[in-house]
């Protein structure tokens, strides 16, 4: 009997994505501690444990938390973190984090960012949670640094999901950026990677890809950043360098042909950049990823493709 046949075709999503997870600690401070002002390119997850923190952020109220309450601060927001009692002793765990996936980033940003989360919320029991696991994770004796590390992504790729799986219900009641907003800014993302998709050189500028939009630099800017949380530059940086490293771990470019491909001005100040960028060479990159793409087979060594 022939067997039934079917036009059944499931398409599997392809999987291009890098995220982030560093700086991640849980610390008990004394009373009056306070970290200096910042702001950086990278989410930043702050959960009270014990006490009360006071974070104050750009052109927003100084809020204050206490046990099992939560705040993410996005991309891009000045904000100052202190202990909200002069002599009690306050406990915190905290991490920072990013994606290369900007409508992962946008949605963070409109979903979760920026608000204080009450501790008998569901997103603030998820995120508490998520917390203790990285903790006990990364103090469990038994595991090797590698097992760690997967346990870790696993975890935080969890938390991810189940924020974009239940935006709606974190939704603020008002988004930073309308419809159109949102829009432009995918249509910049869009035409500043377009070259980086190809193994033609990145040309052109920011400003010269908002002409192309006409809109000005300036709004470009604006917009990109509200939406995105990081400023344009930033974003083709970290573009720049995720293919840097595809193509420098490919052994048919050189050196030469990687600086020419992401629009380098020269050789040396590709070096320079990607060193600022990873903090080894493009030399040692490049051997460091010949040797793992080199295996052992039963005849003898080849590379694995």
């Amino acid at each position: 009997m022939m067997a039934q046949m079917t036009n059944d075709f499931v398409a599997i999503p392809s999987l291009e994505s890098s995220i982030r997870l560093f700086g991640g600690h849980m610390r008990t401070v004394a009373g009056g501690w306070k970290f200096f002002g910042q702001q950086h390119q990278s989410f930043e997850l702050m959960c009270v444990v014990a006490g009360q923190q006071k974070t104050e952020l750009k052109h927003l109220p100084p809020m204050v938390y206490g046990p099992g309450e939560v705040l993410i601060i996005s991309p891009g927001t000045w904000h100052v973190n202190e202990n909200a009692s002069a002599t009690e002793t306050m406990t915190y765990i905290t991490c920072h984090f990013d994606m290369e996936n900007l409508n992962l980033k946008s949605k963070l940003i409109s979903y979760v960012a920026n608000s204080v989360y009450h501790a008998d919320s569901f997103f603030a029991q998820m995120a508490l949670e998520t917390a203790h696991q990285f903790v006990d994770i990364s103090k469990d004796d038994q595991l090797t640094e590698e097992e760690k590390q997967l346990q870790l992504q696993i975890v935080f790729l969890q938390f991810l999901y189940s924020i974009v799986h239940n935006g709606e219900k974190f939704r603020k009641s008002e988004r930073s950026y309308t419809d159109r907003e949102a829009k432009l800014a995918r249509s910049l993302a869009d035409l500043m990677t377009d070259d980086l998709k190809s193994d033609q050189p990145v040309l052109g500028s920011f400003e010269e890809t908002c002409q192309h939009l006409n809109i000005s630099a300036g709004y470009g800017h604006r917009v990109f950043r509200k939406v995105y949380g990081i400023t344009p530059l930033h974003y083709l940086e970290d573009k720049k360098y995720a293919k840097a490293k595809m193509l420098l771990g490919s052994p048919e470019y050189t050196i030469e042909q990687v600086s020419h491909l992401i629009g380098a001005q020269s050789v040396s100040a590709f070096s320079k950049q990607f060193k600022k960028w990873s903090g080894t060479t493009p030399s040692k990159y490049q051997q460091q990823a010949t040797q793992k793409r080199r295996v052992r087979t039963v005849r003898g060594s080849g590379y694995f493709e």
